[in-house]
């Protein structure tokens, strides 16, 4: 049986024994074999390129892939991946920006608890930690085994504290 090109991808990200020069050299010989301007090449590329730490090259391909058209799934993870990647370099107000639009899709995708923490991590870098904790707070509270009611009113009245 012949893995698929998606089975590959996954091999080479699960491969802790490849350092970052070596995923991307992987992970570009895979994205060459799409079509020039594949959407997800583009995202896997751009995801090697963050995953160490160049930033500035993974935007660029980052965009290019949300601009080629990403399917629900690839596209939710472009967006968070792009918008944690440009708070990095210091584009607070956009990646708040993109995140906020993100988190209130409230998108039953897997990707929600995901949009939210890094929307979060977003409005704490713009200095504004109450948001934040609320942000994450809502995003946890239904996780909790008790305590659900009382820890989503704790996190609303952060936002408005007269209730």
């Amino acid at each position: 049986m012949t893995d698929t090109w998606d089975d590959r991808m996954a091999a080479v990200w699960a491969d802790e024994t490849l350092g970052d020069d070596e995923r991307i050299v992987v992970v570009d010989a895979l994205a060459a074999e799409r079509a020039e301007g594949d959407a997800r090449a583009l995202f896997e590329r751009a995801g090697a390129r963050d995953s160490a730490g160049r930033e500035a090259e993974a935007e660029t391909l980052y965009r290019r892939a949300l601009q080629a058209g990403l399917d629900p799934e690839h596209r939710a993870q472009a967006v968070i991946q792009l918008a944690s990647t440009i708070r990095n370099l210091g584009k607070t107000g956009e990646a708040l920006a993109l995140l906020q639009e993100e988190y209130a899709r409230g998108a039953d995708d897997g990707f929600h608890d995901a949009a939210a923490a890094f929307y979060a991590l977003a409005l704490s870098s713009a200095g504004r930690d109450r948001e934040a904790v609320s942000v994450a707070l809502l995003a946890l509270a239904p996780h909790l085994p008790r305590y659900t009611r009382s820890v989503t009113g704790y996190a609303r009245e952060l936002l408005d504290p007269r209730g």
